[in-house]
Order: structure tokens, then sequence, then C-alpha cells
């Protein structure tokens, strides 16, 4: 489990990185009309995978769909592939989907990471 922190640290700091990124939102109701590219009021895993990836992409200079060296926060650390990077954005949004029905509402989108 160790081993996977500096990986686990890594991806949490592209996720921030992604809402900085990402023209700054006033309140809850614009940032969630932000990442509902369909207007559903809710916000899909598809949804969310593409707001929240969009981090990677932008530090991923080279688009060999890995970070590594001056393209990881921080500069330093093991490389980051898009799979990786992907599979954390899964199981956060799995987490944060409190009642499984797969897809975010504004509550469950603007509640404490769990």
């Amino acid at each position: 489990m160790l081993h996977a922190l500096p990986r686990v640290l890594a991806c949490g700091a592209l996720c921030a990185a992604a809402f900085a990124a990402q023209a700054q939102v006033q309140d809850s109701q614009q940032y969630l009309q932000r990442m509902d590219t369909d207007g559903d009021g809710r916000v899909s895993r598809d949804e969310y995978l593409a707001w929240m990836s969009y981090a990677f992409d932008q530090r991923d200079l080279d688009h060999d769909g890995v970070l590594q060296g001056e393209e990881l926060p921080g500069r330093r650390g093991k490389p980051i592939t898009r799979a990786a990077h992907r599979a954390t954005l899964v199981e956060r949004f799995a987490r944060q989907d409190a009642n499984g029905d797969g897809y975010l509402s504004a509550r469950e989108l603007l509640a404490p990471p769990r």
C-alpha cells in the first residue's frame, strides 16, 4: 500500500490542478453547470473524467500518455500513466456517488471527499 502513496499523492495534485486550471467558478451551481456538459442537472462518470483529466492533458507536454520528469507535479516522483490517473478518478467518482446511481448530484459533487 505504501508503494502506491506517491502515485496517489501525485494524482491528487493533478485533480486539484484541474479545479484551478479550468476557469474559476463563483458558486456550486456554476460548478455543476461547467461539469454537466449535457445539461441534465447531474454529472455522469464520463463528464467527471473529462473535467478531471484536463490537468493531466495539460501537463503531458509530449502527449505520450505518461507524466514523467518535468511533467510531474513537483517535477519529481514515479511516472504516472493516463490509465493509472483514470483509475484513481474512477475510484474517486465511485466514493462520491453516495447513492450509487452512477451520477453525481450537486450535493454529492460538492460533498467533502470520502
